[in-house]
């Protein structure tokens, strides 16, 4: 299992542009279209060079996180965890 940490929360308006990709194509599969200030969590899924994109308008509460991460054989970093639960 990879741990993933917290690279950063974005408003979307405001993300990286070198996020853009993974951020359009997680909207795609989740059928959603952003707005500018739609929050999107990227994590770094270390020992990768894989991003997991969270659209944390997406999330009634932590463990669909939990479960999302699992499905991709990933668990997220205490601090990581911390942070996020803060924009739940």
């Amino acid at each position: 299992m990879f741990v993933a940490s917290l690279a950063g929360v974005f408003k979307y308006k405001e993300l990286p542009e070198k996020y853009g990709p993974f951020v359009q194509y997680k909207a795609s599969i989740e059928k959603k279209s952003l707005n500018d200030d739609d929050n999107v969590a990227i994590l770094d899924i270390i020992g990768t060079e894989s991003v997991h994109v969270l659209l944390l308008d997406s999330y009634e509460n932590f463990n669909e996180i939990d479960e999302e991460l699992k499905a991709a054989d990933a668990k997220l970093n205490h601090r990581s965890k911390q942070v996020l639960e803060g924009y739940l």
